[in-house]
């Protein structure tokens, strides 16, 4: 996997050098900032993982929801949200 292979996939926006200048994280697409993580087996979240996810994201735009996107082993891709965004999902969902 690459970060640029990955936001082809849903044609979000990379941020320039992963993050590592002004705009933190990895990438932009709709309301997500997204940090991505490949792993082959698992991957643990701590609470400073996601503290740093969500800083990140502040960085970008307060606007915008923190979003983990991990790949598993190449094939089993997860997102990694807030429940308060996993709500808003299911609410507009249902609003449908």
């Amino acid at each position: 996997m690459t970060e640029r292979g990955e936001a082809s996939r849903i044609n979000a926006k990379l941020h320039k050098n992963s993050g590592r200048n002004n705009t933190k994280g990895d990438a932009s697409w709709n309301q997500y900032v997204l940090d991505f993580k490949e792993f082959s087996k698992s991957f643990s979240i701590t609470q400073n993982v996601w503290a740093k996810v969500v800083t990140d994201t502040l960085r970008v735009d307060k606007h915008k929801s923190p979003a983990i996107c991990l790949i598993l082993d190449g094939k089993t891709r997860l997102a990694i949200i807030e429940w308060s965004e996993f709500e808003r999902l299911v609410e507009n969902d249902n609003d449908s």
